[in-house]
């Protein structure tokens, strides 16, 4: 059968296929991820989470590649304006938010008599192109790409896309921010609650700076260390999984901590997050600052994925 590949601009009729796409790469990263037909939807309108940044997105478009009726890449375009209230560091850039697309060997319906012409790593390369057209159209100053999908945990050029990574960098994207560690434990898996605090500490729970549940610990009137539980990840109409997902988006210790405050720490955590329905967690470490991590590896956290963050297009 003859292969016809086309990229054009995505239309509603595509959701169910698209949310496919998003899904398959998201559950590559995060065991179970999922976004609802109506998360994906929504996220190309706007970005609520990202209080900040998306009040400066000027224009959205979403790209796909489809041979054959099949939806097998696409892309999520951002630009933002050129005013003062902009950040400067994204003022008047392109960014294109996410770009996915299925490897060459993973269509069930490719035919193997047509040869390398319409494969899904071609389509990925011709959707890089066409993102790259419309930021040109754009006029923008610069140009940046990142792999933000709306399933939490879900960002950068993680491991498990080496396919998307490849299709990147042969397009003249570079790789020229850090890379985080994407951390995960069952709840049951960190460390039991203690029956009392240790001796001369208290525990405190308030709001965090980010509007999350913040377990404070003070010693002697001084606050000492804490950690920030993010409870909203999976928001209702997401219907990600069963159970639920938090995420550890804050932690703070004492330079010297004594060897029981963090366990004793997460054993306060894990008590919290069990009344508010969770079953596992996520934390997020620096490649280039490990001793969290470890730390984190430490008591019940296992590593998911190294994530690649900050790419910009510097054509050769």
């Amino acid at each position: 059968m003859p292969v016809s590949l086309t990229v054009r601009p995505f239309h509603r009729e595509d959701r169910d296929q698209l949310t496919t796409l998003v899904n398959a790469h998201a559950s590559a990263v995060v065991p179970g991820a999922t976004a609802s037909v109506n998360t994906v939807l929504s996220s190309l309108e706007r970005c609520p989470e990202e209080y900040i940044t998306d009040p400066w997105v000027a224009e959205r478009v979403t790209l796909v590649a489809e041979r054959n009726r099949r939806i097998v890449a696409a892309a999520h375009l951002l630009r933002y304006r050129n005013d003062p209230d902009v950040g400067a560091d994204y003022r008047d850039t392109g960014h294109i938010a996410w770009l996915v697309h299925y490897p060459d060997d993973s269509d069930p319906e490719q035919d193997p008599a047509g040869g390398d012409e319409g494969r899904a790593q071609d389509a990925g390369e011709l959707l890089a192109s066409a993102c790259l057209a419309q930021l040109t159209r754009w006029h923008v100053r610069a140009r940046h790409t990142d792999g933000a999908l709306p399933v939490p945990g879900v960002y950068g050029v993680p491991a498990q896309w080496p396919h998307v990574r490849a299709t990147l960098e042969r397009a003249g994207f570079v790789h020229t921010g850090g890379t985080e560690i994407l951390l995960i434990a069952p709840l049951t898996a960190l460390p039991l609650p203690a029956g009392s605090p240790p001796p001369g500490h208290t525990l405190h729970r308030g709001l965090g700076e980010l509007g999350t549940t913040r377990l404070t610990v003070r010693a002697g009137g001084t606050d000492i260390a804490h950690v920030e539980l993010d409870t909203n990840l999976d928001r209702p109409e997401r219907h990600a999984r069963p159970g639920g997902t938090a995420d550890i988006s804050g932690l703070e210790l004492p330079t010297d901590p004594a060897p029981h405050l963090l366990p004793w720490l997460l054993g306060e955590a894990r008590r919290w997050l069990a009344l508010c329905g969770v079953d596992r967690v996520l934390a997020y470490g620096d490649e280039d600052e490990p001793e969290e991590s470890a730390a984190l590896l430490a008591h019940g956290f296992t590593e998911l994925t190294r994530t690649a963050r900050g790419w910009e297009h510097r054509p050769a």
